[in-house]
């Protein structure tokens, strides 16, 4: 482990998470990001990210068992529906972020005059 991943909060997980999993955590699976989840004798559950830490990597399964709204641990054999989409993880702020079209209004369709 390099002094970065020890000091630094944003390269997966601080020494206090890290003695955390290691005296107290149970591997619980992994998803297909490569996010590992950890529970304790507690439940207590939390997740070390593969790469950069967001939130929003997290799938829609892993995110239900990780705020105990379902104690099923997922696994890839689970059964998705056809209209299910694949999980992406949120692009605001990137070249990938949603740009709607920007429709063109006619200025001859306002219900109102402009003050002059």
């Amino acid at each position: 482990m390099s002094l970065k991943v020890i000091f630094t909060w944003w390269n997966r997980q601080t020494l206090g998470t890290f003695f955390k999993t290691l005296f107290t955590g149970i591997f619980v699976g992994s998803d297909d990001y490569g996010n590992k989840y950890y529970k304790n004798k507690k439940n207590e559950r939390w997740v070390i990210y593969s790469k950069e830490i967001e939130a929003t990597k997290i799938t829609a399964d892993w995110f239900h068992w990780m705020h105990h709204t379902n104690d099923k641990i997922p696994s890839k054999n689970d059964m998705k529906y056809t209209w299910q989409k694949k999980h992406s993880e949120n692009k605001t702020g990137t070249s990938k972020s949603y740009n709607p079209v920007k429709i063109k209004k006619k200025n001859n369709l306002k219900k109102y005059e402009t003050w002059k």
